[in-house]
């Protein structure tokens, strides 16, 4: 069922970007949409699929993911320690 909804699929062991989190609907089939509302469900960089069909006319969501079938999220701290420092205001030394 999910080949005929998605265009895109994610595949194990690769890595992917998270362009947008936001809470799911649950279950993308009619007959159990709504059985789990509450999932965080993620929109990936590298996989654009197409609008979801059980969505109202006028809206534009795109089909996501589950974020619960994806290994934990990882991080470079070295990277993000950078770029918060560089972020950060320096203060200006003024001469007496």
């Amino acid at each position: 069922m999910a080949h005929l909804l998605f265009k895109f699929l994610p595949k194990k062991d690769s890595v992917y970007t998270v362009r947008a989190v936001y809470i799911g609907r649950g279950n993308y089939t009619r007959a159990q949409s709504g059985q789990r509302d509450g999932e965080i469900g993620v929109l990936l960089e590298e996989l654009v699929n197409p609008r979801d069909p059980s969505l109202k006319r006028g809206l534009h969501g795109e089909l996501g993911f589950n974020s619960e079938r994806f290994a934990p999220l990882q991080t470079n701290e070295d990277e993000e320690s950078a770029e918060y420092a560089d972020s950060v205001a320096r203060p200006e030394l003024i001469p007496a």
